[in-house]
C-alpha cells in the first residue's frame, strides 16, 4: 500500500470503519430472518433493513466528505503531544502513527511525482504537505483553503 493511501485511510478510513462496521452485520443478519418470517412480518422486517441499507449507502457519501481538519484536530487533542500537523508533513505523519523518517518522506515524494531535490528536505517537506492536503481534498476530503495553498 502506498504511503499516501495509508495517510488517506488513517483519516478517511477511521471514520468510515467506525460508522459502517456496526451497521453492516446487523443489516445482513436481519433480512434473512425477516424474509423467512410470515409475509406480514417479513414486510416490516424487510423495510427496516432497507432503511438501514439506504442510510448506510448515503453515509458512505458523507464519509467521502470527511472534514480533514476536524479529524486531525481531534486526533491531535487525543495524542497528548504537540504536533503541528497544519504545517509539518513530519508531524502529520506522526499524528497518523505513520513512519515519518526521511526515507519514508522520500518515498512519498517519489509517489507524488516530486521533481525537486530530495536532499533539500525542507523544500521537499513543504511541497509534500501541500500535495498531501491537495490530494486529500481531491479525494473528497473537506480541507480548508489555507492548508492547500
Amino acid at each position: 500500500m502506498s504511503i499516501f493511501s495509508r495517510i488517506k485511510d488513517a483519516i478517511f478510513g477511521g471514520s468510515a470503519t467506525a460508522q459502517e462496521t456496526p451497521q453492516a452485520p446487523s443489516t445482513s443478519t436481519q433480512p434473512k430472518p425477516g424474509s423467512a418470517a410470515a409475509p406480514g412480518a417479513g414486510g416490516t422486517a424487510v423495510s427496516a433493513p432497507q432503511g438501514s441499507t439506504t442510510s448506510s449507502a448515503p453515509s458512505a457519501t458523507p464519509m467521502a466528505q470527511v472534514d480533514v481538519e476536524a479529524v486531525l484536530t481531534d486526533r491531535a487533542a487525543k495524542k497528548g503531544q504537540k504536533l503541528d500537523w497544519r504545517k509539518s508533513i513530519v508531524d502529520l505523519m506522526k499524528l497518523l502513527d505513520l513512519d515519518s523518517s526521511l526515507d519514508a518522506r522520500k518515498e512519498l515524494a517519489k509517489e507524488l511525482n516530486y521533481t525537486g531535490d530530495t536532499s533539500d528536505s525542507a523544500t521537499m517537506n513543504i511541497w509534500l504537505h501541500k500535495q498531501v492536503m491537495a490530494k486529500l481534498a481531491a479525494s473528497g476530503g473537506k480541507v480548508p483553503d489555507d492548508l492547500r495553498s
